[in-house]
């Protein structure tokens, strides 16, 4: 495993957002499209996950999660849509899935995160 210094971590900033919209893009076979709210200082961002294997849209929606929200943006899809924040989860072995081909490359599943409690949007991971 490589580590980084304390000095790099610091420049990760994680917040916690809440899903308000969530679909499939028509050009998609992969990705789910998130629009997140991240409270009044960062706004809302959309976000491209890759679990529509594993979740459906409606999974989504009004909850809470952990994204890092200073990622560079990148181009998702024909459209010219960019994710603009990265949502964070773990990645666990497939209990199922692998016979069906379901498991891209590789015999992992995401597991979201989930919060104890509501938190306020824009709420900083520590």
């Amino acid at each position: 495993m490589d580590t980084i210094s304390f000095e790099d971590f610091q420049k990760v900033d994680i917040r916690i957002g809440t899903v308000i919209e969530a679909s499939v893009p028509a050009w998609s076979h992969w990705v789910i499209k998130l629009v997140v709210d991240f409270g009044l200082e960062i706004g809302k961002k959309t976000v491209f996950a890759g679990m529509m294997k594993f979740y459906k849209p409606e999974d989504f929606i009004s909850k809470q999660f952990p994204f890092v929200v200073n990622i560079e943006p990148k181009k998702i899809g024909p459209e010219g849509d960019y994710s603009e924040a990265m949502l964070l989860a773990a990645s666990v072995p497939a209990e199922s899935g692998k016979e069906e081909g379901l498991v891209p490359g590789g015999d992992e599943e995401p597991s979201l995160l989930n919060l104890s409690k509501s938190v306020p949007n824009g709420t900083k991971v520590r």
